[in-house]
């Protein structure tokens, strides 16, 4: 068999599987070249090469297998209910829930038990956590999923995850044992599931980003019975802040959810660059990422003064729809005249990656699609052997890029324009190559302070308060949104009065974590901005590196420590005393040409040489 028909033979075997484990004859099965997700009531599977291997085959049916026993367990409503608040807890929330999804399949079918296992064996290795070597490198999320598969299911977690699981496996135990156990007797009820993955979450200590959260008290205290108040309340004593407060519901705002969560990956994922040069080992007990070294009290740990009024917002919900379609007018008026210049350099970049996509042919084979090319040969000659071909399978990586936009006041006027045309081409662009865009803006709600700071002044100005702003982090199009759903909302940077502040460290934390749940295999996150993080209220109560010494710190932390790859456009200010890929440009109008030409530079270098290719300045 050719190998067109075996890959046109398997996906029909796979859809059927599919269907058969959801229990849903009805069940839309389809194939494409990003990584396989559950899309409403879509299964979305990879599409398998011509070449299919033993490994291959097992990992397709292991991720088709997860996805349908999600289909046939998985209720959303049940889950959004009791979906805790923050980045990182959410990750280990909705990790362990597929987790329960996939038990229930494997226990009860052996073939199953097997392809999952080779699934998550495949998603290990390109989480490349066989090269991790220190504990607080590892993605924590996915070392709890592993080992609460293993209590589920009784395999082992794969031989490239078996070190970092080890490394957490002893202070896993030491606080969440009990938890991991009672997870098993749940498998069948997805509330009491939910309710003891909250319980797991607060005793690992990351419920601490919701411990001024008045709501999430107050919807539990109506929603446990008093054995789980007892249980959690007795939770308390064993390490967990204040576990009660963790239990969330859907009525929880999601804009707070977010912004708590940027709390708490401050200081999981800072703390790591701040101990550069610290000999010391954490102590045992330290929650994921140890503690700030405060040996300089004089520097104390980046924090915030409040969080409450913090909001993560859709772009959409920030003007109205008339005034959206009046400013995405605008901005296309102004794109009319940059249009020549910006299309070239985004169809160049588009033939760079659709030429990384495009599959070469091997010629003169004896099986495959007949090249219609020699059919002149036989004609001439009927003795001759017909022709076959066959294309080569391409290298090219599922791939997301996230382009982090400055908002701040000093971007007004001409070069927030030229921001927003040069995003909106290289969004298309890269759409059309089947890459995935998500476009993020930063800055904060109100200039000198407002709520944040009227609050600091009637607790009687408390010394060293931290960050003392608002954030505002807009989301102008996710991920997975289509382009042509998105394109009015970039019309919002034109907006008078949207641009204040910029505190740059916590919104790339922000960012990162966005980037940091998503499925495709190589994750770019590119910050344009037009220099350091500035903001009046902040500077004016703390040391006045206070921002500045904490984008560093995150920065030094995912160039190092994180699997997505960093680079910045710095807009008549250097930004390369930042950022160790980065390119300064002098003038606004080029900006079309730097995203452009530092993408492509990107996708041209191989992952492991990366490293080296921002290392030069324009």
């Amino acid at each position: 068999m050719s190998g067109e028909r075996r890959s046109e033979a398997f996906k029909r075997a796979v859809a059927s599987t599919t269907r058969a484990i959801a229990v849903d004859g009805e069940l839309e099965v389809s194939f494409g070249a990003n990584a396989a997700r559950l899309d409403g009531e879509r299964v979305l599977l990879r599409a398998p090469s011509r070449e299919l291997s033993s490994e291959e085959i097992g990992g397709l049916r292991g991720e088709a297998d997860a996805l349908a026993l999600r289909k046939r367990h998985h209720n959303a409503a049940v889950h959004n209910s009791r979906r805790p608040p923050g980045q990182v807890a959410q990750a280990i929330y909705d990790g362990l829930e597929q987790a329960r999804c996939e038990a229930l399949g494997a226990n009860s079918m052996r073939g199953v038990a097997d392809n999952l296992d080779a699934a998550v064996a495949s998603r290990c290795e390109n989480l490349r956590l066989d090269q991790i070597v220190h504990k607080d490198d590892a993605p924590i999320h996915e070392v709890i999923t592993l080992l609460v598969r293993e209590k589920l299911i009784g395999i082992a977690p794969p031989e490239s995850a078996q070190r970092v699981c080890n490394l957490w496996r002893p202070w896993l135990d030491e606080r969440a044992a009990e938890d991991f156990d009672a997870l098993s007797g749940q498998l069948r009820d997805q509330e009491g599931y939910a309710k003891r993955m909250r319980k797991l979450i607060a005793h690992l200590e990351f419920a601490d980003e919701a411990e001024n959260d008045p709501s999430s008290m107050e919807a539990d205290s109506g929603d446990d019975d008093a054995d789980d108040q007892d249980a959690e309340a007795q939770g308390e004593g064993e390490g967990s802040d204040q576990p009660v407060e963790m239990e969330g519901t859907a009525g929880e705002d999601a804009d707070d959810s977010d912004a708590d969560d940027i709390a708490e990956v401050e200081i999981e994922g800072v703390d790591e660059a701040s101990m550069d040069g610290d000999d010391e080992a954490p102590a045992d007990g330290e929650p994921w990422r140890p503690p700030y070294d405060q040996s300089n009290r004089r520097l104390p740990p980046y924090h915030a003064f409040v969080e409450e009024f913090d909001e993560v917002v859709e772009a959409g919900e920030l003007s109205e729809p008339d005034e959206l379609t009046r400013l995405r007018g605008h901005l296309d008026q102004q794109l009319s005249s940059m249009q020549g210049v910006i299309t070239r350099l985004a169809n160049r970049l588009q033939r760079r990656l659709m030429a990384k996509q495009l599959r070469s042919w091997e010629f003169d084979l004896d099986e495959g699609i007949l090249d219609t090319a020699r059919l002149a040969r036989v004609v001439t000659s009927p003795t001759y052997p017909l022709s076959y071909k066959q294309e080569k399978e391409t290298t090219f990586r599922d791939t997301v890029v996230t382009l982090l936009i400055d908002n701040s006041g000093s971007m007004r006027g001409r070069p927030i324009s030229v921001a927003a045309m040069s995003t909106d081409i290289l969004a298309r662009t890269l759409e059309r190559c089947a890459v995935k865009v998500e476009i993020l803006g930063f800055t904060t709600r109100a200039w000198k302070g407002g709520c944040a700071r009227e609050k600091w002044l009637a607790d009687g100005k408390p010394s060293n308060p931290g960050r003392l702003n608002e954030l505002r982090h807009i989301v102008y199009k996710a991920a997975d949104t289509p382009w042509r759903r998105a394109r009015k909302n970039l019309g919002l940077m034109l907006r008078e009065g949207l641009l204040k502040e910029n505190i740059d460290g916590e919104a790339l934390l922000w960012a990162h974590q966005r980037l940091l749940v998503r499925h495709e295999q190589r994750r770019i996150l590119m910050v344009i901005s037009d220099g350091a993080p500035v903001d009046d209220s902040t500077l004016s109560v703390n040391a006045g590196n206070y921002l500045d010494r904490h984008l560093r710190e995150v920065i030094q932390w995912i160039e190092v420590a994180s699997p997505v790859e960093l680079l910045a456009i710095g807009i008549g200010h250097d930004v390369t005393r930042y950022y160790r890929r980065a390119v300064t440009i002098v003038d606004a109008e080029q900006l079309g040409g730097a995203m452009t030409d530092k993408l492509a530079e990107l996708f041209d270098e191989e992952p492991d040489s990366i490293e080296t290719a921002f290392h030069s300045v324009a």
